[in-house]
């Protein structure tokens, strides 16, 4: 069933989902699991986040500022660090990000971890691999049962 992204609730819905997730990144596998919540938002494509015990935490490293969403509060965000052969160490700067105390609407977000697709070297949904979100920004995953248009498109910059 194909998902309109232009028929998403404002404010966004918080609703669980159990299909199979699998990110990987800095050539490990950063998460997989099928407990996942999905944020759906009027013209975003679906954002998720992952319990902090289906991902790699050994991987994040908290790093300085924040953001605030008016539905969900004030987000922290996290690198990506792994060492390499050598000492020298990858980075993914801020490819991670959480609510540790969203708004009691999306209580039941606190703690868990979601991740810019585009900062990851893949993230699957049940086997196909997602299209980032145009626009930096956007955390978005686009998979080919959710149909835009979407924010962050240059190709609709009234959504922009």
């Amino acid at each position: 069933m194909v998902e309109r992204a232009a028929d998403y609730p404002r404010p966004p819905a918080l609703v669980p989902c159990t299909r199979h997730v699998r990110v990987e990144a800095l050539g490990r596998v950063w998460c997989d699991t099928r407990h996942s919540l999905r944020v759906l938002e009027t013209f975003h494509p679906p954002v998720f986040y992952f319990r902090p015990e289906d991902v790699d935490l050994t991987l994040l490293e908290p790093v300085a500022g924040s953001s605030f969403c008016e539905w969900k509060g004030l987000a922290r965000y996290f690198d990506l660090v792994a060492a390499e052969a050598g000492g020298a160490e990858e980075r993914r700067r801020r490819a991670v990000w959480s609510y540790p105390s969203p708004t009691p609407a999306f209580a039941p977000l606190a703690g868990w971890l979601a991740c810019y697709p585009g900062l990851m070297d893949g993230c699957w949904l049940d086997g196909e691999q997602v299209i980032p979100q145009p626009g930096g920004f956007y955390g978005g995953w686009i998979t080919r049962d959710v149909e835009g248009p979407f924010k962050g498109d240059p190709r609709h910059p009234e959504l922009i």
